[in-house]
Formats: structure tokens, sequence, C-alpha cells
């Protein structure tokens, strides 16, 4: 069977046959508007200005009326340098936690200035050097020897030949001689090609966005010529508990409808509440600062607050009424906080027995959790 390259068209996704659209096409309607509406500047072949790609991922309203919604509840001037950095000569890394919006925004930005967040590269510990340059066709290698029909680009040589933006996921989980060949692409803008003798050079508009878990640390560091490269942005975490209600309520939406789940407003009680409990648990002390608590081994990032909502929803529309209610989440909640089971269930089942047993209204909540680590 042949996928052609056509299977994600737009009359696709309207059939709902996508289940997860790219930015590009998710947002396809904003990004229209926001290109009709914008007169300032652009750098070379960015589909939209920096004013208008900022506006794009934190929301506002174009003349006319239309609305943008935010794609990134955060610090505004984080995002400012971080659409900046792209239209320099420097690289750009978002650097984080766990569930800080690193890759959502990763995608984002190169579906904001290309118009294609696909050219993408995911780390891990086996990434190849042909993923960050090129590798070859060997049927065609081997029957005409080494030509330009038999290479087969890299995301990021297809980036720089057609000047867009590659991104790379988790850069510190790749191994640090593969990192390396990113040097001389993010300084020279050229990529070698030895067994041509030629090489690639970047046209105007390329560059990459990388992306890194602050919790990698020690694991595959950046060398100091390539960090070098590189113009660093730190994602925090929400920074308010009402921030992260927004984020996790407008994921959640977004995702359900996507699933044909019922809307995220019928569950907000439960969103704040488990959004609470990530927060006191990650932070180490109660909302009100009177009860000190050990926090367990996870990140409880909002990501995975996202998933125990999603998953509660799920319950809810297949199990349930429709409406999200304790004992929906509480499973979720058990097995997000409880990674390892001796140490981690010790500190929930304090945290179950001092602080959600005493709270007011949270009656039925405690219930839910009994039973879920009954």
């Amino acid at each position: 069977m042949t996928v052609s390259a056509q299977s994600g068209t737009a009359a696709d996704r309207v059939a709902g046959h996508v289940l997860r659209p790219h930015a590009e096409h998710d947002f396809a309607d904003e990004l229209k508007a926001l290109a009709a509406a914008d007169d300032r500047p652009r750098p070379a072949r960015w589909k939209l200005s920096p004013w208008a790609v900022s506006t794009y991922l934190l929301g506002g309203t174009l003349p006319g009326g239309v609305l943008i919604t935010p794609k990134y509840v955060g610090p505004r001037r984080l995002v400012e340098v971080a659409v900046t950095t792209l239209a320099t000569d420097r690289a750009l890394l978002l650097l984080g936690v766990p569930g800080t919006a690193k890759t959502w925004v990763s995608e984002h930005l190169a579906a904001a200035v290309s118009g294609d967040s696909t050219l993408l590269v995911q780390g891990t510990a086996g990434t190849p050097e042909e993923a960050v340059r090129y590798g070859w066709n060997y049927a065609q290698l081997l029957a005409a020897g080494p030509s330009r029909e038999a290479m087969v680009p890299s995301p990021v040589m297809r980036a720089m030949a057609e000047g867009m933006t590659a991104r790379i996921e988790e850069l510190t989980r790749i191994p640090s001689d593969v990192q390396d060949a990113l040097i001389t692409i993010l300084s020279e803008k050229t990529l070698p090609v030895p067994e041509l003798g030629q090489e690639v050079q970047a046209v105007q508009g390329f560059n990459l966005i990388a992306t890194a878990n602050d919790r990698d640390r020690g694991v595959n560091e950046l060398s100091g010529a390539l960090r070098r490269r590189f113009n660093t942005v730190v994602l925090p975490l929400p920074a308010t508990a009402e921030a992260e209600v927004d984020i996790v309520s407008r994921r959640v939406a977004r995702i359900g409808r996507s699933l044909g789940l019922p809307a995220a407003p019928d569950g907000m009680a439960e969103i704040r509440r488990v959004v609470t409990v990530f927060r006191e648990l990650r932070d180490g002390i109660t909302t009100d600062g009177r009860t000190r608590l050990k926090s367990p081994s996870g990140t409880l990032s909002t990501a995975e607050a996202i998933s125990v909502v999603t998953g509660g929803l799920a319950l809810a529309a297949h199990f349930g009424d429709g409406v999200l209610r304790p004992h929906d989440v509480a499973a979720g909640i058990l097995g997000a906080v409880v990674r390892d089971p001796a140490a981690d269930g010790v500190i929930w089942q304090e945290y179950v027995e001092t602080v959600v047993r005493e709270r007011d209204g949270w009656k039925d909540f405690y219930r839910a959790c009994r039973e879920a680590s009954a």
C-alpha cells in the first residue's frame, strides 16, 4: 500500500482522519488572517513578520475582530526574544523542565515562520549523524556511485536548501559526536559533502530550533563551541495556578474535540483540583503556605496534568454521565504522582491524609483517592 504525500490534505482533516494535525494545518485560518493583516517587514522567506509570529503565539485580536487564540501562556518577553533570535544568524535553544511546552512552542514557531513544522529530527541516544547531515540511497549508491540523486537529505539539510526552519527535539539526548555535526552548519551556514567534493549552503530564511530538558544535564552536555551557536531561552513552569488552569483547560478542550469527548467546562472544578494537587506536591508546600510537603520523584508538569484530565474526560464520556468527577481523575493523579511505589507511595498517602482529607469541599475527592489507592 502506498501512502501519498497528499494523505494529510485539508479534506482529510475536515473528515476527521487526522488525529493530531500539524500546527500549520490546525491553525491555518489564524495564520491566513495574520498574513492578511500583517503589514510589517518580514525577514527573507518568512511567512509572517516577527510581530505577527509573536501575536500568533501569544494571542490577540486583529483589526476587524478576528481572534487569535493563545498557543503559549507565559512571559511575553520570552516569546519576543525567541522570535527575534530566529530573525538573526543564531539558532534558538528552548530549555526547561519536562512539560514546559518546549516542543509545543517549537512547533508553532516553525509553523508561523516557515509554514511547515515537519522538518524535525527527534533526538535519542541512537540518533545517527545522517539524521542531522544526510544519508544515502544505498541501491543507487551501489549502482552508480555517489551522486546528488543518491543522497537522502536530512530535515536540516532540506531546511538549509529551502530557507526554512528546522527543529531538533531533545538535543542533549543526542550523542556528542552527532551534536557536533551542527557546529559547521550553524557557524558557517554550510554543510560539506566530501563524497561529492561539494557543499550545501544555507539560503536566507534558514534557522534551527532545538529543545532540551534541563533534567538531562550530564547526559550529553553541549560543547562550548556548539552552545555558543545558540541563544538559549528558558521556558518556566506556569507562574500562577490560574495560568496553569487556563493552559490545561485550553489544551484539554482542543484534544477533547478531536476525540469527541465532553466539553472541558463541565469539569472545571476537577481541572482546578488536579492543578492544585500537582502544584502543591511540585512546590513542596500547600497553597495557603501552612503545611510543608514532600515532593515525589516525578515532575508533575502541566503536560501531565493535561494527560490526567484528558484521561478523566474519556472515563466520564465512556463509563459515566459525561461530567468530569473526582473518581474520573483520582487514578490518573495516582499514576502521575507514584512513579516509585516505595518512596512516592508514602508521600502520596501522607498528602491524602493530611491535606486532602482536611480540606473543605474535598470529601468526594478524598474518597476517590482512597478507592484508587486501595
